[in-house]
């Protein structure tokens, strides 16, 4: 248990873990930190991520090793910067590696890389996902063998200026001051059945309060800001997200992988740093979160560590709160 709530690697700066078990054994795609001092902004220009490390673990809690650099934004055709939260997925014999990333104007897209091998490298797609926008993929694949990808972030993630439809960059950013209007909520689309596009266009994923009311802007505990990540316990589906300025861990549950999903309760209290971004995942019978908080770098925003610790779902699916 020695392992638990402390970073997994020190070498080098790590956050927004996916965490998956393939082959037995548990991979965790983060984004890397970079080393810069630069002052924090809204739209998270501080976060100048370049490249992906895969990391490995035997089980949770044992000795985490680096695999080294999965793949770097020099070798993405159409991305400019801002190499930000990653997921993977398998399929098909292959591991899908999922990232967003600015495209050469400035727009947040996501792509997806391919590889025979979870630890990588991972050969990118000479072009973004059609139909994607904003950031934080994270790609579920249900029993029946279909897969949706879960994604957006507001404020520097530009999902407030995809609401029309198309991208506006004048879009303001969603706040609290926005009162009972309706929160922003993440998009999900299916996958193509190759993992290279989406199946479907892109719907939003609607977080409803206990009375079945849309989350609103002002509620700022519950509603959505980034991170979702999707998990199934018992024929029943829970969309997990960050809450961004209130910095909590929050998770709803429904009955479709599309939802609607009901707001249901808090995974982790706030972290040293911002904000946390997490997945969850099960591991021999027990479940598992992946997280990052900011203690290597003594609470800088942007030089993260990801740690894991045990989570305590019961079997009606409720997860206990812990505090890191």
């Amino acid at each position: 248990m020695s392992g638990f709530r402390k970073p997994l690697v020190r070498h080098i700066f790590t956050a927004d873990p996916s965490a998956h078990v393939f082959a037995g054994k548990i991979y965790i795609y983060p984004s890397h930190d970079v080393d810069l001092d630069v002052p924090d902004d809204d739209d998270g220009d501080q976060y100048q991520m370049t490249d992906y490390h895969v990391l490995s673990m035997e089980r949770p809690g044992a000795e985490c090793v680096d695999c080294g650099e999965a793949l770097h934004v020099k070798d993405v055709p159409w991305a400019s910067r801002q190499m930000w939260a990653p997921d993977a997925a398998c399929k098909n014999g292959l591991y899908y590696l999922y990232f967003p990333a600015k495209d050469k104007e400035g727009v947040f897209r996501i792509g997806v890389a391919v590889s025979e091998n979870p630890a990588g490298p991972f050969r990118p797609e000479p072009g973004y996902i059609p139909g994607s926008f904003s950031i934080d993929p994270a790609v579920f694949t249900d029993g029946d063998g279909r897969s949706y990808m879960y994604f957006g972030g507001i404020w520097g993630g530009q999902l407030e200026r995809w609401q029309s439809g198309v991208y506006d960059p004048a879009a303001p950013h969603q706040q609290g001051s926005l009162g009972d209007a309706p929160a922003i909520t993440p998009m999900v689309a299916e996958m193509s059945d190759d993992m290279l596009g989406f199946k479907s266009s892109p719907r939003q994923a609607d977080i409803l309060d206990e009375h079945g009311r849309p989350l609103t802007c002002a509620d700022e505990d519950r509603r959505y800001f980034e991170g979702p990540w999707m998990h199934k316990h018992n024929g029943k589906y829970y969309l997990s997200y960050s809450t961004g300025t209130t910095h909590y861990l929050v998770y709803a549950e429904g009955d479709s992988p599309l939802g609607p999903f009901t707001y249901k309760g808090r995974i982790l209290e706030p972290v040293l740093g911002w904000t946390s971004h997490h997945s969850i995942v099960e591991f021999e019978g027990k479940w598992y979160l992946f997280y990052h908080d900011s203690e290597l770098s003594g609470g800088v925003s942007h030089k993260r560590c990801v740690k894991h610790m045990e989570l305590d779902i019961a079997p009606d699916g409720t997860i206990a709160t812990q505090t890191p």
